[in-house]
């Protein structure tokens, strides 16, 4: 009897094992991606890691979005020679286009030797959408395309410009703000150009 149960627990011990393995076998496929798609990774060879790839949309919080996007991501390179990011297309087919944190158009990104880049947010270079459609919430297929590297494919998570996410989604048309301040100076037709130049010396 003690025997049988002894064989029991090695079999059971087996299959926990086994199950383990094939777990950690998974590594950054698809589906494993799907279970976590708000940190999204991936890896090109030994030296260059994407981490926390998400597509950040506006202010939306659920549904379908068409319009502009950002792509965010930390590249690290801990290889002896800088790599550079050519281009960043999603699965719809929209492209980014990239820009330094002054907003100067750039042909690629350059992540230095033993450095990193985060693509996105204040201050740092930025890989914008000019317009496509997504659903917020969910993932989009995302390529990276490397100079003389391959190229790499994952799923990211499309996110809304909120949380942790807020200043990394697409700037407001530049039109939209001076609209709204010209209104209310109009309104207050003569007996009001005292505010305005009140304000201005303020």
């Amino acid at each position: 009897m003690s025997r049988s149960l002894r064989r029991g627990s090695i079999a059971a011990i087996a299959a926990l094992a086994i199950a383990s393995l094939s777990s950690c076998a998974a590594g950054n496929t698809p589906e494993t991606l799907e279970i976590k798609p708000d940190n999204a990774s991936a890896t090109l060879g030994t030296d260059i890691r994407l981490n926390n790839i998400v597509v950040v949309t506006g202010d939306e919080s659920s549904g379908e979005h068409t319009g502009p996007a950002n792509v965010t991501v930390n590249i690290s390179n801990t290889g002896g020679l800088p790599v550079e990011l050519q281009s960043v297309t999603l699965g719809n087919g929209a492209t980014a286009a990239f820009a330094d944190d002054k907003g100067t158009p750039l042909n690629s990104i350059v992540v230095p030797a033993g450095g990193a880049v985060l693509l996105g947010g204040p201050g740092n270079p930025s890989a914008k959408v000019a317009s496509t459609s997504l659903v917020v919430g969910g993932v989009v297929n995302t390529a990276f395309a490397f100079k003389a590297h391959e190229k790499v494919e994952t799923e990211a998570a499309v996110q809304p410009n909120k949380g942790i996410y807020k200043g990394f989604g697409p700037a407001a048309a530049p039109g939209s703000t001076p609209s709204k301040t010209a209104t209310p100076a109009a309104t207050p037709a003569a007996g009001a150009s005292a505010s305005p130049s009140a304000a201005a010396a303020h």
